[in-house]
């Protein structure tokens, strides 16, 4: 692998289509839970005047129809026979359910996981307790109970107060399995805690450096060889006399009276700091206060994939997520200077992770998108396809964000994009419209009417087809927009798919910053450049 990737698309299918067997390093998932419940990707609208617009992202919501009986069948009937025996296991247990549907959802993903993942590699999947517990059988059942390493409590938020019947849930699970006995595992350290310093690390040296007094006794009293006087005091010692003498020569053995009895100088800044355990409780859970929160529904804390990848992967390694959402895993990979692929099935995930990756690296972020239209005609595929995927997909093309869709209710408007062309003054807002099929002059001025309901600068109209002359007359009509700088940019503009494919964007000042999305923090990097490492 030479390149990071980004793919658009079911990850079985690019699982099975793309990666080779062992190809990958480690693998972080945070599949869908089971939840029974719809996300939705919240913008706060700008000029906060209004409550926030949402859009839903996907739902978490499994049904046991076609599909899921489809799914079960290719698990129960394939050579996997262990995984087999489970799921027959759970529909027994289950009966044809929705929860089965999940399953039989999850289980042939996780077989190609396992077989894309190299044999020193580890996987690590996210959940909460509505699935766990049968999401670790079918990990047994996928990668053996003996490759079962953790399951791993973390602290995902303060306990609700509202739960009156049981202990209010504040954590998720994520279990981490290995492909082999022979893994990569890097220990991970956290800092001591304060109290425990002051306890324990009490004596300071002359130049400030604090350290506690270690014991230099043996356990074993029956070391004949290692009984001596070492400063007028004979006992068994741990050392020999030759590195007890190098020690004390080195200023790091202490006898604090005489006669007493010497002990080894420890210094705080030379210890790692505390082992992380299984329970995590000391990565903070994201809220709207940080930096780093886009607005993502299941968005995880970076802290929380830095720890994960660090602990299991070495730079230049090969790190993926399939189910990677708003790309926490794919900016935590790429900031510790490991390789990356990523996988989602919509392309409002995949043009949130590009301007996430390109706010926080700039031009250090060079990756491919697979699955993607790169021509008219895959555009036109896409469309007849999925009209709501190519909506998004065209709208990420001119950086807008689309729109809350309610049937018979959008309001004319399928995505904004927002600007500032002047310091001083408000925020600037361009409303967009896609048309996949055939368009006319009424479209035109349907979107004119909207731009002026919406007071917008900028009304732009996105076609599949290319316009009429009576659309742009249409057009042209409704005059230019003067920004504060002097420029003029005409107010309703129409562009084909085939003309933004061609590098043509819109027409605003350039020199005006483009507000649309939340910006992702500027990287501080924590490993080498990814360029360095090839």
């Amino acid at each position: 692998m030479t390149e990071d990737l980004l793919y658009y698309g079911d990850n079985l299918e690019i699982l099975g289509r793309y990666l080779a067997d062992e190809s990958v390093d480690l693998i972080y998932l945070d599949p869908p839970f089971k939840s029974d419940q719809d996300y939705n990707v919240l913008f706060a609208e700008q000029d906060g005047s209004r409550s926030a617009a949402q859009i839903k992202a996907f739902g978490d919501t499994w049904r046991w129809d076609a599909a899921a009986v489809a799914a079960f069948d290719s698990v129960v009937t394939s050579p996997h026979g262990r995984v087999a025996a489970t799921m027959q296991a759970f529909h027994a247990m289950l009966g044809p359910s929705d929860m089965l549907a999940y399953l039989a959802m999850m289980a042939p993903r996780l077989i190609e996981l396992r077989r894309v993942l190299k044999p020193t590699g580890s996987i690590y999947l996210h959940c909460d307790p509505t699935a766990s517990h049968y999401l670790k059988l079918l990990l047994d059942a996928v990668f053996g109970p003996q490759m079962f390493r953790n399951e791993i409590s973390w602290k995902r938020s303060q306990p609700k107060s509202h739960a009156y019947v049981n202990f209010p849930n504040c954590h998720d699970i994520i279990f981490r399995y290995s492909k082999s006995e022979k893994i990569v595992f890097n220990k991970q350290y956290m800092p001591h805690d304060k109290s425990y310093v002051k306890k324990f690390y009490k004596y300071f040296d002359e130049d400030g450096r604090r350290y506690s007094l270690d014991n230099l006794l043996n356990p074993n009293k029956n070391r004949p060889n290692l009984t001596y006087e070492f400063l007028g005091v004979t006992r068994v010692w741990r050392w020999t006399k030759e590195r007890m003498h190098k020690a004390y020569k080195e200023g790091r053995i202490v006898q604090r009276k005489q006669g007493g009895v010497p002990r080894y100088k420890r210094y705080l800044d030379e210890m790692s700091g505390t082992p992380v355990t299984d329970n995590w409780d000391d990565i903070e859970h994201l809220h709207a206060s940080m930096a780093e929160m886009l607005g993502y529904p299941t968005q995880k804390p970076e802290a929380l994939l830095e720890r994960i990848i660090q602990a299991s992967s070495n730079p230049g390694d090969v790190v993926l997520d399939p189910f990677c959402g708003c790309g926490t895993a794919i900016a935590s990979a790429q900031r510790l200077g490991r390789r990356w692929m990523g996988i989602d099935i919509t392309h409002l995930a995949i043009t949130l992770i590009k301007h996430r990756l390109h706010h926080a690296f700039g031009q250090e972020a060079q990756f491919k998108v697979v699955g993607e239209p790169v021509d008219l005609a895959g555009a036109r595929d896409l469309a007849k396809s999925d009209p709501y995927q190519f909506q998004w997909w065209a709208l990420g093309l001119v950086d807008a964000r689309p729109v809350e869709q309610k049937k018979g209710a959008d309001r004319g408007i399928d995505g904004r994009l927002f600007f500032r062309d002047d310091p001083k003054g408000g925020l600037r807002q361009i409303v967009l419209s896609v048309k996949a099929g055939t368009t006319g002059p009424t479209h035109v001025r349907d979107l004119r009417g909207v731009m002026d309901r919406e007071k917008a600068a900028l009304a732009v109209l996105i076609t599949l087809q290319e316009p009429t002359q009576k659309m742009r007359e249409e057009a042209a009509e409704a005059g230019f927009y003067a920004s504060p700088a002097g420029s003029r940019h005409p107010r309703l503009q129409l562009r084909t798919i085939e003309e933004l494919l061609a590098g043509q964007g819109l027409d605003y000042p350039r020199y005006a910053e483009n507000l649309t999305f939340k910006k992702a923090p500027k990287a501080q990097r924590s490993g080498p450049v990814n360029g360095s490492l090839f």
